[in-house]
């Protein structure tokens, strides 16, 4: 008999459970499932004692199902699983029971989501009258007192009872008894004390949007006050209710209009459905409130429904509603200027609009010349984003951008580019220049915006042309001094300006962050070296932050890689080398830092380095000529682990290039012996996990890349390797040492077979070995044993990758001749006992010396593709089942009871 178990998924035998449901169902007299009749169907509906066509189920007999639950079980109508609709009734009892406490609001989520797929699938009505039950839970419900009814469980049978109504003859079959009136009319829930409750008002809501799918649902939208009762939720305290509330209306709008208005775009509002009518109405009435909120709640409705809709009928919706929306705009100040950016912009990006709507361009334009600098930056970002769009709107929405960039340039007396280029910042700069100098926080904000804005904007393909890189470039340039405390403004702007930026680690962010992608179609190498020179000086700074340092890190690659160069120069440039030649000194003093994280930052910034210009001589000269290479080495001993592991990844691209330098520390044996001893340390001795693996990747790398430290003894190399990764805790680590395994194999037995999902690119190499040879080698190598043992791990990826590699060696093997017959069948037996004590747990026992012909005889008996698919599967899939959810229900309450029972 199986136990109880209790956790994210409770069993009960059959002989307990049974007892359990025949109780709860006289206990609150609900009777038994044949006992329990629904109210008779409408005519012409399928009638309860119908019979229904049976199919045959292949799978039927092998698990052991009774014929009639098989042909209820396959019958397309009736797609519930006999055993959960065992279930139902017990499941049922317990909720409307004010007795017990159904506390696991997960576990009801996840059977809304079942009943979806099962409503979804086939007939409601058909589930409905296979499982009475459920009906009879939705009228308990009603029957409760007030008090009686509990939250989750209310919204649980509200979202239930919308999800059967979803389809139209199940909607007439509920509206019967006006069972659904009692649900969702003003005489239900929307009365009780219990709808002060948010998750009762949302479950009201997701019920009436999942019933809301026919005609039949729209006219009880309208008839039942449920319409009223949204108007009203959409100022919900409850920022949830609220917004679904405004998404119902939306969606009952685009229901109503649905071939309505197809075609015919002159359609007058007043010829509109009446649902429709309601709904425009009263967005009306609230764009000419004077209270900003519901000002705000109608345009978040118009914003939604011109984004999701693209039907004729909103043109006329647009064309009705717009001079109100302008209106809006003759107020001071603006309000609820977000919801209007927003709404503005929906409509622009509609396809209905691409012929260009004069007023809907006017109305932008003019909000782009009213609102204030921190307010217009969105919505000229959206403008400039837009496929379709007049030039003239493009022009002003790029100049309203650029207004804070020329306002600093002015400020500070540098020249705003020739003339001309910004001539249409002109308009509106004194607006901007007084929220430059009105507050540090205004100052600060403006400025991060406008820099998160162009950044956004350059690598896009509409980005405006002719692109102002020479202003852009000096304008950040300046701010970066400002932000350093180095410029010298003339001007009591400009010096205002330096006062309250001196320091901010939020602009010199943005600042960096912007330089680092305007080398983004940059043709004047004339830029570079007063680019290099400002990186130069924020590096430098003691002042700077570690994520100021790593963010100029970043854009120091960027110019690096990025920079243009002139006809005739190398692939460095004019001012690289030189550049280079100042900043290894700095980098020096960044592997020094007191603070790991520039250390950290530091190293990084190294690897990438090393690694784009790691083959170009006059790097390779400025790198070997600095300490840089022996301070990274030191780092390998950091106390902090996340700069050991990147001292790992900076060693192991040296290596590569051939740029690491010996050290000459005392004390440490394995220093002695190189890298490669080094590294082996690490792997073996190292308490944390970054380390390791950042470890175990460099080691993959290197074989990959056929490492002159690998190619000496790689046989000796991969096993040494493996015998330390076997032991590891980590099993990112585990999994990269049968990444480092695949990799040798590929390289021995040539390349895996590409369906693989860890095949691997290699290099070409020498012709694969024969396999006889090299399968004696693995055995020697005790890979076998590593693979083995990694395909009973506790973490799933891990198992996965040794299926896939083991995989790969027995359809490598298939062909080969000489090794068909199997071994003595004793030793296969006993590897095939040892491999089962590794599944159930006990993996004490070592598989010992292994023959090929053992090895593969066992692969052959083992069923890694079935093991294959099962991993595949999620973890959750048990879980998640409804059986075992409707289980965990009864089964936690059947624990309450016992407890009750036994207390003192």
């Amino acid at each position: 008999m199986d136990s109880l178990v209790l956790g994210n998924h409770c069993w009960l035998p059959d002989c307990l459970l049974q007892p359990l449901l025949t109780l709860r169902e006289q206990t609150l007299g609900l009777g038994t499932q044949a006992d329990r009749k629904l109210p008779a169907p409408t005519p012409g509906h399928l009638q309860q004692n119908q019979p229904l066509p049976v199919f045959p189920n292949p799978l039927c007999q092998s698990r052991g199902s009774t014929d009639a639950e098989c042909q209820r079980n396959e019958n397309p109508g009736l797609i519930m699983d006999p055993e959960c609709s065992r279930l139902l009734p017990a499941f049922c009892s317990v909720l409307v029971d004010p007795r017990q406490a159904v506390a696991d609001d997960t576990c009801l989520e996840k059977l809304l989501d079942w009943f979806k797929t099962v409503t979804e699938a086939g007939s409601s009505l058909l589930l409905l009258q296979e499982n009475p039950c459920l009906v009879d839970l939705l009228s308990h419900v009603l029957d409760l007192k007030p008090q009686d009814v509990s939250p989750r469980v209310l919204s649980f049978s509200l979202r239930l009872a919308g999800m059967f109504a979803a389809q139209e003859d199940c909607f007439e079959y509920l509206q019967q008894g006006q069972l659904l009136l009692g649900l969702f009319g003003e005489a239900g829930p929307l009365s009780w004390a219990v709808w002060s409750v948010p998750t009762v008002r949302s479950g009201w809501i997701q019920g009436l949007k999942s019933l809301a799918q026919h005609p039949g649902g729209l006219h009880f939208l309208g008839d039942s006050g449920a319409v009223d009762a949204l108007f009203s939720l959409q100022g919900d305290s409850s920022l949830f209710v609220a917004s679904a509330a405004s998404q119902l209306l939306v969606h009952v709008l685009a229901l109503s209009m649905q071939d309505k208005a197809e075609g015919s775009p002159s359609l007058k509002g007043s010829a509109w459905p009446a649902c429709a009518q309601k709904i425009v109405a009263h967005v009306e009435a609230s764009l000419c409130s004077t209270t900003a909120l519901q000002i705000t709640q109608a345009l978040n409705v118009l914003t939604t429904t011109f984004g999701r809709c693209h039907s004729p009928w909103t043109e006329v919706l647009w064309g009705q509603l717009s001079p109100l929306v302008a209106h809006l705009l003759d107020s001071e100040p603006v309000p609820a200027t977000h919801s209007l950016v927003d709404l503005l912009l929906s409509v622009a990006r509609s396809p209905v609009f691409a012929s260009a709507d004069c007023t809907l361009w006017e109305t932008i334009a003019r909000m782009l010349s009213c609102l204030s600098p921190m307010q217009t930056g969105p919505l000229a970002l959206g403008t400039l984003k837009l496929q379709h769009c007049p030039q003239a709107l493009r022009s002003q929405a790029f100049g309203v951008l650029l207004q804070p960039l020329a306002c600093i340039l002015r400020a500070t007396a540098q020249a705003p580019g020739p003339p001309g280029l910004l001539d249409e910042t002109t308009q509106g700069c004194s607006m901007t220049v007084d929220t430059l100098l009105s507050s540090k926080s205004a100052c600060v904000g403006l400025l991060c915006q406008t820099l998160a804005h162009l950044e956004e904007l350059q690598p896009l393909p509409q980005h405006p042309l002719p692109w102002p890189q020479t202003l852009l470039v000096e304008a950040v340039v300046i701010i970066l001094r400002l932000c350093d405390g180095s410029a010298a403004p003339s001007s009591s702007e400009g010096c205002r300006l330096c006062g309250t930026l001196a320091g901010c680690i939020r602009v010199q962010r943005a600042a960096l962050g912007f330089l680092g992608t305007l080398t983004l179609g940059t043709s004047s190498w004339e830029l570079v070296p007063q680019v290099f020179a400002i990186l130069l000086e924020t590096l430098k700074s003691p002042a700077s932050s570690p994520t100021v340092l790593k963010k100029a890190f970043q854009a120091v690659l960027h110019w690096l890689l990025d920079s243009p160069t002139p006809p005739g120069c190398s692939d460095l440039g004019p001012h690289t080398p030189l550049f280079l030649r100042e900043l290894f000194p700095v980098l020096q003093k960044h592997l020094c830092s007191p603070c790991w994280e520039v250390r950290d930052s530091a190293l990084e910034f190294l690897t990438h380095l090393s690694m784009c210009w790691g083959g170009e001589a006059n790097f390779r000269e400025v790198l070997l000529a600095s300490d840089v290479p022996k301070l990274a080495w030191q780092l390998l001993r950091d106390p902090e682990s996340y700069v050991r592991a990147s001292a790992v990844t900076a060693m192991g691209q040296l290596s590569s290039q051939g740029l690491q330098a010996a050290s000459d520390s005392p004390g440490h044996p394995e220093v002695q012996q190189g890298l490669v001893g080094e590294l082996l340390h690490i792997l073996s001795v190292d308490s944390e996990g970054f380390p390791r693996r950042a470890v175990t990747r460099v080691f993959t790398e290197w074989l990959r890349n056929s490492h002159a430290d690998v190619v000496q003894d790689t046989e000796w190399f991969v096993a040494t390797v493996l015998q330390m990764v076997s032991r590891d805790l980590d099993w990112e680590v585990r999994a990269q040492g049968l990444e480092l395994v695949q990799v040798f194999l590929a390289q021995t037995l040539g390349q895996p077979n590409p369906s693989c999902p860890y095949a691997v690119a290699l290099p070409k190499v020498t012709p694969p070995s024969p396999l006889p040879e090299v399968l004696r080698t693995l055995c020697q190598m005790q890979i076998f044993d590593f693979a083995f043992r990694a395909l009973f791990d506790c973490d799933r990826p891990v198992a996965q990758k040794a299926c896939d590699l083991l995989l790969f060696l027995r359809n490598k093997s298939a062909p080969c001749s000489g090794l068909q017959e199997a071994g003595d069948s004793s030793d296969v037996a006993s590897v095939e006992a040892t491999l089962e004590r590794w599944q159930v747990g006990e993996q004490g026992q070592p598989l010992g010396s292994l023959e090929p012909e053992v090895v593969l005889a066992a692969l052959r008996s083992m069923d890694l593709e079935g093991l294959q698919s099962r991993l595949a599967e999620s973890s959750d899939h048990v879980e998640k089942s409804p059986q075992s959810l409707l289980q965990d229900v009864l089964a936690t309450v059947a624990l309450l009871e016992e407890n009750v029972a036994d207390c003192y």
